[in-house]
């Protein structure tokens, strides 16, 4: 993990390894209950919000 210049702090903000981490869980969340959406309702997310 980066230190940030100034201090021996671990960098907060850019690709660190606790953001992407959550990133991915919460895209494994996201895509999942856009599947589950879809199975329920018969029609896909661009029909729900009428775009097609």
């Amino acid at each position: 993990m980066e230190n940030s210049p100034t201090t021996n702090e671990p960098a907060k903000l850019g690709f660190t390894e606790f953001a992407e981490t959550w990133n991915g869980r919460l895209a494994m969340i996201g895509f999942v209950s856009a599947i589950a959406v879809e199975f329920a309702t018969g029609k896909g997310i661009l029909s729900q919000l009428g775009l097609m």
